[in-house]
């Protein structure tokens, strides 16, 4: 895979005291849910390929998600900013690339919209925990779909060390509460010497954290925001990869006094 990189990093979670305190939960203004930056075309590029020859690493969807996938794909283009032309039955991105809107699965067409990995959560009847029941995931942060898909939150954070019972309860209180005009993010950060966006890993390959000081910086803004029509949760994932020499100088002293792979950042 080919290096694709922002050329800095607008929000360094570890910076901040509540983006450190896991799940460092805060509110979204829906405006800011989907960003476009100077790796769109890369990213989307890459995406289209992957999509295409790798579609079943990528993209998977129980039976059953559609109609959550097609509110997804509606929200999706309700919010595109400038830059998109709208056909009467396509969609021509910043990129110049033109993207039907009928003929794939609804989800697929939404990812290829936005920079924005899109999976899709819900809680089904009785159930105590909400379930990944669909996902583009072209840009996996060392995890695997096919492991994730069809289960709940507690067995997909299964590898996440600090993912105990109480951020457990936590964190499925926040799903629980979620409501359609409140969304919410957090952002992570992790250290890579491999700036490749496409790193999926199997849970029995754990990765291992750089030793040193990595030569890459990659952080996710994730974003969950509820469905009005099938109450289903949308976790939206937007990768940056920066190499760490083009930080901030903040931001690189930062990391010397809140190590982000020891302070829960991974997760």
């Amino acid at each position: 895979m080919e290096e694709i990189c922002q050329q800095s990093l607008p929000f360094a979670p570890w910076l901040h005291g509540p983006a450190r305190r896991l799940p460092g939960i805060q509110p979204l203004d829906m405006g800011d849910w989907l960003v476009r930056d100077e790796a769109f075309a890369a990213q989307m590029a890459l995406r289209d390929r992957l999509l295409e020859t790798r579609r079943g690493d990528v993209f998977r969807a129980e039976p059953g998600a559609e109609a959550a996938a097609r509110e997804v794909l509606a929200l999706v283009l309700s919010r595109l900013g400038p830059g998109y032309t709208f056909g009467p039955e396509t969609v021509t991105r910043p990129d110049g690339v033109r993207v039907a809107l009928d003929g794939d699965h609804p989800l697929v067409t939404a990812a290829r919209l936005v920079q924005e990995d899109l999976c899709l959560l819900v809680q089904p009847d009785g159930a105590a925990e909400h379930v990944m029941t669909a996902a583009v995931l072209c840009f996996p942060a060392s995890w695997t779909l096919a492991e994730k898909i069809g289960r709940p939150l507690t067995a997909i954070h299964g590898p996440v060390a600090e993912y105990d019972a109480g951020l457990a309860r936590r964190v499925q209180r926040l799903f629980d509460a979620l409501h359609p005009d409140r969304p919410l993010w957090r952002a992570n950060a992790l250290l890579y010497h491999d700036p490749a966006l496409y790193q999926p890993r199997r849970e029995d390959d754990p990765r291992t954290p750089p030793t040193g000081r990595a030569d890459y910086l990659r952080s996710e803004r994730q974003s969950l925001l509820r469905l009005p029509e099938t109450r289903a949760v949308v976790f939206s994932i937007h990768t940056w990869v920066v190499p760490v020499a083009w930080l901030t100088q903040e931001q690189r002293a930062g990391l010397d006094t809140h190590p982000v792979e020891t302070a829960g950042q991974g997760a």
